[in-house]
Parts: structure tokens; C-alpha cells; sequence
């Protein structure tokens, strides 16, 4: 007998996948142990993770992006009565919705260029920011929600991509950078909602990722399946995880995570 985790992504296995077939996703619920009690986190939620071969982070973003965009056109156009719906209880300032024009803001999203910061950007614009923050911005430091929303509404006014992040806040499997400092990471920032995708270009050279997994304290043998990936041969990968509640949350115009899930499970609370 051996400890046993509910899963927080499918992607290790996905990537096995997608060096094996060319792209793949995967769609399925996935679980967080975290205290978190947010208006747009829950303990368990489903995520859809796209994985392709012979790719970089430049194209995890330019197709998280599209994807992105493609969803939210296609429900304009097949569910006009229902958007126009949500349009207008935002309108009146319905109580559990955001107050706005919910279709401008989604049109406003399709119709232009996401916004693209490197981490660093995105800590110079925080810092030169009069706003007073909860968590005041470092370099080195993980982004809050505040600084998010910040980044998405206030600098750039619509979706950001904030990409290349510390490796010290990310995970093992994303590429090290040629700093040797920042990793091949991505998140996409939505205004009113924060982060709806996160994703990387995963680590494909053998003697760096098992270096990352010493670096990062993870013991490697539960996970040889995965570094034997790298060991007999892989290639360039990449792609991202897409919080299907929170793009739910977007795109009805709602403020808290747990009214687009049927039986919300979040820290505290699992009776469902």
C-alpha cells in the first residue's frame, strides 16, 4: 500500500499523449487543497487542458487566445436570447451580477489583441501604480487577485497575457528560461474575473527537469514514467488549463464561482 492524491491536472499524463499522437485535451473535474475562500475559487471545479507537440509558449498563448475568443463569439452567435438575457440583468445591477454591459464586454474581448506583459512588466506597472494594495507587488512574488484584476481593468484595460514568470513560483515541468531565472509560463487575466487560463511550455530536456524536480523537492521515482519521456526522446510541447467555471463566470456576467456549479465543493464546505 502506498499514499494515493486526487489529481490537480491531468496534463502529466497528457503530455505523454501528446508526444505520442500530436495534440490532445483532456476535460475532467481536477481538486485543490488550499484555503481559499474567494468569490471565484473552489476545491473542486473541471478544467480542460489542450497539449500539443512541437510547441512553445508563444504557441500555447496564440492558441489559448483563439480558443478563447472562438467560445465567446460562438455563444453570441447560437445563444443570442439567452446572452441578451444576462445582458440585461447586468444591466439593472441584478443582485449576484456584475453590473455593465456584459455583450459590449465580451465583443470588446473578441474583437481585439490580448494585451502581453512578461512578468516583469507586470511588476514595474504594479509598482509605479498609486493604488494601495492588500499584498504590496515584488519581483519574485506570486500575483494576488487584486494585482490581477488591477493589470487586466486598469492597465490594460481588457485580457493580458502575463508570461515568463520566476521559477520559483512555478511548477517543475515548465521550461527554464536562458536567465536561469524565469520559466516559459503564461496566464491569461481577465478583467472582473482574474486568472481563467494558466499554462507553459513544459520542459523537454531530461538533465533540467530533473534538476527542477531536485530543486523543487520532488521525489522522482513515482514519477519515472514521466522523466523516461525525456529520457528515451521527446520534443518541444506545450499548453495550458482552462478553468471551465471561471470562463461560466465570465461569460454570464456572475460574481461568485459557486452559482455556475451544480454541487459547489470549496474549502470548509464538502457535503455535496
Amino acid at each position: 500500500q502506498k499514499p494515493a492524491f486526487l489529481t490537480v491536472s491531468g496534463q502529466l499524463q497528457a503530455e505523454a499523449l501528446a508526444c505520442a499522437t500530436g495534440r490532445v485535451y483532456t476535460f475532467g473535474p481536477t481538486f485543490r487543497a488550499e484555503e481559499s475562500h474567494t468569490a471565484r475559487h473552489l476545491a473542486e471545479f473541471w478544467m480542460m487542458e489542450p497539449e500539443m507537440a512541437f510547441a512553445d509558449l508563444k504557441d500555447s498563448m496564440d492558441c489559448a487566445e483563439e480558443m478563447l475568443k472562438y467560445v465567446l463569439k460562438d455563444l453570441l452567435t447560437q445563444l443570442p436570447d439567452e446572452m441578451k438575457f444576462f445582458d440585461s440583468v447586468c444591466q439593472k445591477g441584478v443582485g449576484g451580477f456584475l453590473k455593465g454591459k456584459l455583450i459590449d464586454r465580451i465583443e470588446t474581448i473578441i474583437s481585439k489583441p490580448f494585451r502581453r506583459l512578461s512578468y516583469s512588466q507586470a511588476i514595474d506597472a504594479l509598482a509605479k501604480s498609486k493604488r494601495k494594495f492588500d499584498f504590496k507587488p515584488s519581483w519574485g512574488k506570486d500575483l494576488a487577485t487584486e494585482h490581477e484584476r488591477y493589470l487586466a481593468e486598469e492597465v490594460c484595460q481588457g485580457p493580458v497575457i502575463v508570461y515568463n514568470y520566476p521559477k520559483g513560483i512555478k511548477a517543475f515541468y515548465m521550461r527554464l528560461n536562458d536567465d536561469n531565472t524565469t520559466v516559459a509560463a503564461m496566464d491569461i487575466l481577465f478583467p472582473k474575473c482574474g486568472e481563467i487560463i494558466g499554462g507553459s511550455q513544459r520542459e523537454e530536456r531530461l538533465g533540467v527537469l530533473q534538476s527542477r524536480m531536485s530543486e523543487t523537492g520532488m521525489h522522482q521515482a513515482p514519477l519515472d514514467w514521466f522523466v523516461d519521456l525525456r529520457r528515451f526522446g521527446s520534443v518541444p510541447h506545450a499548453g495550458f488549463g482552462l478553468g471551465f467555471e471561471r470562463l461560466i463566470l465570465f461569460a454570464c456576467g456572475l460574481e461568485n464561482i459557486r452559482e455556475v456549479i451544480s454541487f459547489p465543493n470549496f474549502a470548509g464546505h464538502a457535503s455535496a
